[in-house]
Formats: C-alpha cells, structure tokens, sequence
C-alpha cells in the first residue's frame, strides 16, 4: 500500500486532552442510547449492595471519551481523512456521578507501511487515579 503523505501530520508525543464532569443525565443518555440499563448503573439500591457502594458511569462512557479525541485526531487529516478503528482499553477503576474525567493520548507508535497511528490513552478522574488505560488506533486513509 505504501505510505499516506498525510502520515506526516502526526508526531510522535503529539497529544489531546478532553475532561468532563460525568452527570446523571450522561449515564441516563447512554443507558438509552446503547441499552446498557444495568443497576449498578441506574438503581441505587442495587449499586449499594455491590463493591462499588453507589452507583457508576458504564466503563462505555470512558471509551467515549478517548472516541472524542480519536475524532479530533481524524479531523487534522485533510481528504480522505482517517478512521479509528480500535480501542484496547482496561478499566482499571470506577468513575462515579460527578467525577471530573479527563481523557488524554499520546502518539506513541506510527505504522507507517499500515498507515496507522497508535496512541497511549489515559483516562484519570479528578484525584489523579487512572480509571481506564490502554491503546487507541487511527487509520490515515
């Protein structure tokens, strides 16, 4: 295939960053827009009786997160563009409702015979604890 001019763009140690406050009305959404209505999610009493205490955000919403700042990635590369294609991601600890996230990659490898930029992502919440880690991959098409 060869590489794509547009591999260029990127650098090694380039970065973004994206944080929010996750609200009810976040976890609500995504519950109805990907139907994941678990009760450690949307009940209460449920989420009381379990490790976590309280209720919790879908471990989805964090991948989300790190989506946003793959679409941003994409959005640098003129015609054609790029695609994120995948996302290896651990959730190491939960965010609860009304935790400030804040997701963040780093470029760390460029394919370049693949056309494919790899980056390290981070998910922390407000007290610095890591609450989801792994790898994101954006394909320069």
């Amino acid at each position: 295939m060869g590489k794509r001019p547009n591999m260029d763009i990127f650098n090694y140690n380039d970065t973004a960053e994206f944080s929010k406050t996750v609200t009810e009305y976040d976890v609500y959404a995504f519950a109805g827009i990907v139907g994941d209505f678990y009760g450690v999610h949307l009940n209460e009493e449920f989420s009381k009786k379990t490790r976590f205490g309280k209720r919790i955000a879908q471990g989805a919403l964090s991948v989300g997160f790190l989506a946003t700042l793959n679409g941003y990635m994409a959005a640098r590369v003129p015609e054609p563009g790029a695609v994120s294609y995948r996302y290896d991601v651990t959730f190491t600890a939960p965010v609860y409702l009304g935790d400030t996230v804040t997701a963040r990659l780093d470029l760390v490898e460029k394919e370049e015979e693949r056309n494919v930029c790899i980056f390290q992502a981070t998910v922390t919440n407000q007290d610095g604890a890591v609450v989801a880690e792994g790898k994101t991959y954006l394909k320069v098409l």
